[in-house]
């Protein structure tokens, strides 16, 4: 037992930190790299024939190239539900309640027009499949799956291409966001 323990310590030091090097540039945090590289411990821990294995480089990178797969599958799609704060009474308003409120003010007018304006140039720049299942999913309100069935593109495509919609647009109106949520 004292062997295994020693080949697993000597396993971590030695490859820990390009391990974790290969997941973190795969990553959305430091968080996260941590988590699925105590998932690839975790893994080679449960292994019964450690010795066995013949390239244990090749081994590790394949198991944490694994995880980040599976991680990345379990990802939810993003839309703009998740765009929110928290107002003055301690209530959490998602962005798109303001954008489609029904009361209007000049400010509100003025913030919206300049939201749609921003949005839309945004989407311009996204690649064309990725800006059309971003426009019929959160836009026009078609599931994936109606979306799927009338392109013939396989659902994990088109919340590919969301997430990077996603992705672009938050990064896009980052500033614009702010400018909302101090509104």
């Amino acid at each position: 037992m004292a062997t295994r323990d020693q080949n697993l310590g000597q396993i971590i030091r030695g490859y820990g930190q390009r391990l974790y090097g290969f997941i973190r540039g795969r990553t959305a945090s430091d968080a996260d790299a941590e988590d699925v590289l105590q998932d690839v411990w975790y893994q080679l821990s449960r292994l019964a024939g450690l010795e066995d294995i013949e390239n244990i480089n090749a081994w590790l990178f394949r198991v944490a190239r694994n995880k980040l797969t599976d991680r990345y599958r379990k990802q939810q799609p993003e839309s703009l539900e998740s765009l929110a704060y928290e107002n003055e009474e301690g209530e959490t308003e998602a962005i798109r309640e303001i954008l489609l409120a029904d009361y209007n003010t000049p400010e509100t007018e003025h913030l919206r027009e300049l939201f749609w304006e921003e949005l839309f140039a945004a989407l311009e720049e996204l690649p064309q499949a990725q800006r059309d299942v971003f426009t019929w999913n959160e836009l026009e309100g078609q599931t994936l799956q109606q979306i799927s069935d009338r392109t013939g593109v396989n659902i994990k495509t088109l919340i590919s291409r969301k997430r990077y919609a996603v992705q672009h647009l938050r990064q896009r109106l980052a500033d614009l966001y702010e400018e909302l949520i101090n509104y």
